[in-house]
């Protein structure tokens, strides 16, 4: 595969409009917000910017969990992810401490000094979630999406006094814990999650069980029947995920049906196996998850900034036909005829025609598939654009694909021809299809149908002068079913290269 080629498929995302207001449904950032607003002068903070402990009461009762024995977690948590998103400023406890000082003159208070805290107030950014764009609203999303996704990948720790030293600091080494290892785990998980949901065939829109995608994280892709020692494995990575799907899913990445608790008392439960044959309902006892719509968004923008290549269908509106075209080389066919249309859709239809036959002419390597694209594109555009189809009649790459597009609407007065075009738009047609890399036995139908009608057509398709005529034939005697034209098809391609 060339190395230009996209490493995803492309996916379909909805609109920013869209997202945005599933962002701000989230129940995480909307948490985020209430304690935002209810942020003031009065709002103790700590020198990292945590609430104090005694003002977590307060803030689980404003976000209506004071009954809640969870209630203060989701409040700290809610907090975390209203500063870091901008949501909320603090004031540093250091800057707190001069102010006073600045107050009260130089010596400051009588008595001994208070543990220093600092204050908070809502940020800009809160005045952007309602007052801005969607991409406002996205970009805060991410960044609050940045946050629990470290708390995900962070470690559990029961005991955190154990580990506390004489010095007060934390022997981090201790908790044997590897922070670029985890967040590696979690990114790639979440990528298997989007592929399995973006690809053909895959999970669409359907939730994904558990044991399959931590298999797919622990099994090797040769592995047969795997052992006693990875089956512990994938268990191990169920449970892992499993405390991190239900992190993730209050900021709105995924939609999470966790593992069924009964399962982990159970004397003499059996490990998942990703590979046995499960009902609905055993599947969903070991646990189910997809990604959102807003999940998808999230996932790709982090595989954007990582440097993947990670299309998007719609990427292309703006753009030239020629990157239309090489863009969609290797889309799956219902991804490209979207993004196609959508290229199409503002743009005058001659014109459109006109730019895009221009953008298929060519005699690199990746000109066959760009010509196969651009004559599927064409067949978009509609009746209106058979002015500039008519314009390539005499040009010999581009004739071919416009007798074909003529004859495919009835049109009349469609000129005969020249032998010489019709074998060089079979050598065309079978080139781009080698290029495209589609299903070998729709190949090798497509071989023997070209060539079945055509007497002699290896004699006289040696002499073609293209530039994968002898790659072609060569394919040619690989793939044709019928042994004797096999034999021909080597023996021609044998002179192509010679006569070469």
């Amino acid at each position: 595969m060339a190395s230009d080629r996209p490493t995803l498929p492309p996916v379909r995302l909805r609109a920013d409009a869209e997202l945005a207001r599933d962002a701000l449904a989230a129940p995480l950032l909307t948490r985020a917000v209430r304690l935002a607003r209810w942020a003031g002068p009065d709002t103790r903070v700590g020198a990292g910017g945590e609430l104090v402990d005694e003002q977590l009461p307060a803030a689980a009762e404003v976000l209506g969990l004071s009954g809640d024995e969870d209630g203060e977690a989701y409040a700290s948590e809610a907090w975390r992810v209203a500063v870091d998103t901008g949501l909320v400023e603090v004031e540093d406890p250091a800057d707190a401490e001069e102010a006073e000082e600045a107050e009260d003159g130089a010596g400051g208070a009588d008595g001994e000094a208070e543990e220093e805290t600092g204050s908070a107030r809502p940020g800009e950014n809160l005045a952007l979630l309602t007052g801005g764009s969607p991409q406002d609203v996205l970009a805060i999303w991410l960044d609050g999406l940045e946050t629990v996704f470290a708390d995900a990948t962070a470690p559990y720790v029961d005991d955190l006094e154990a580990l506390v030293g004489e010095d007060g600091s934390i022997d981090f080494e201790a908790l044997d814990w590897d922070p670029e290892g985890e967040a590696d785990f979690l990114e790639g998980v979440l990528g298997n999650l989007y592929l399995l949901t973006v690809s053909e065939g895959g999970a669409g829109e359907g939730p994904v069980p558990l044991p399959a995608l931590a298999a797919s994280m622990v099994v090797p892709d040769d592995m047969g029947e795997p052992t006693d020692d990875v089956l512990e494995q994938v268990s191990d990575a169920m449970m892992r995920l499993d405390e991190q799907f239900r992190i993730l899913e209050p900021i709105g990445l995924v939609e999470y049906e966790p593992v069924d608790e009964a399962l982990m008392v159970e004397e003499g439960a059996e490990r998942p196996d990703s590979d046995a044959p499960f009902d609905e309902e055993d599947v969903s006892r070991y646990g189910l998850v997809r990604l959102t719509p807003l999940g998808l968004y999230g996932v790709r923008a982090r595989m954007l900034e990582a440097g993947l290549v990670a299309p998007a269908v719609g990427d292309l509106a703006g753009k030239g036909a020629e990157a239309l075209l090489d863009g969609i080389a290797h889309y799956p066919q219902e991804a490209a005829r979207a993004e196609t249309t959508g290229w199409l859709a503002g743009r005058e239809a001659v014109a459109a025609a006109r730019e895009l036959l221009d953008a298929a002419r060519g005699t690199d390597p990746g000109a066959p598939l760009r010509r196969l694209h651009a004559q599927q594109a064409l067949s978009l555009a509609g009746p209106e654009a058979e002015p500039a189809v008519r314009e390539v009649l005499d040009d010999r790459e581009l004739g071919g694909l416009a007798r074909v597009w003529l004859a495919e609407r009835g049109a009349a007065d469609i000129p005969v021809p020249p032998e010489t075009l019709i074998y060089w738009l079979v050598i065309d047609t079978i080139a781009a299809h080698l290029d495209a890399e589609g299903d070998p036995e729709e190949l090798q139908d497509l071989i023997e149908g070209l060539t079945a009608g055509h007497s002699g057509f290896f004699e006289a398709a040696w002499r073609v002068d293209h530039p994968s005529t002898a790659d072609v034939l060569e394919a040619m005697g690989r793939l044709h079913r019928d042994k004797p034209t096999a034999k021909e098809a080597r023996k021609a391609a044998f002179r192509a290269r010679s006569r070469g």
